[in-house]
């Protein structure tokens, strides 16, 4: 949340923000989609999933009830990236300069309701698999089994590592 402020705060300072820096989502290969709320509606998306926020009015100042579930970066005055980071339902409220408040949404974080997430149960223990492209891969999700859960996050954690120390090894010049 702190980060929210910060970022709106910056943005608030500097009139001339280039559309070249806005903040790239820590998700890659997650479509982002527009979002216009009214002050009344709602946001509902998956976990991990972003969307992009466009206000009616100029906001100085955003906060979200509970940041364990979702997290705002603001892009500019009028648009913000909400991110769904776990499970559950909290609320966004977004201020104008003179602390006047703006915009009231409520944010509900659900799972993956695509065709290709597989959830197996057995007995009291979840496995969640993706099972995009005709093969189905462990896709560790909160609430699976914790044995599989580490098991498949530790193995995608050292895929990465070692995909990120290759790329710098490459990048350096000889």
């Amino acid at each position: 949340m702190r980060r929210a402020l910060f970022a709106t705060a910056l943005v608030a300072a500097s009139p001339g923000f280039a559309a070249s820096k806005l903040p790239v989502s820590k998700v890659s290969k997650v479509p982002v989609s527009k979002v216009a709320v009214s002050k009344h509606e709602f946001v509902a998306l998956a976990l991990d999933e972003v969307h992009t926020l466009t206000f009616r009015a100029p906001v100085a100042t955003v906060y979200v009830g509970n940041p364990t579930i979702a997290d705002v970066t603001m892009i500019d005055a009028r648009h913000a990236f909400v991110q769904g980071k776990g499970y559950g339902r909290t609320n966004l409220v977004a201020l104008n300069r003179d602390n006047v408040q703006v915009f009231n949404t409520s944010i509900t974080v659900t799972g993956n309701d695509s065709g290709s997430t597989v959830t197996l149960n057995r007995g009291a223990q979840r496995i969640t698999l993706n099972c995009a492209g005709g093969r189905c891969q462990p896709t560790p999700m909160p609430g699976d089994d914790p044995k599989a859960y580490d098991s498949a996050s530790s193995q995608a954690s050292t895929h990465q590592n070692t995909a990120r120390g290759l790329a710098a090894a490459e990048a350096r010049p000889n």
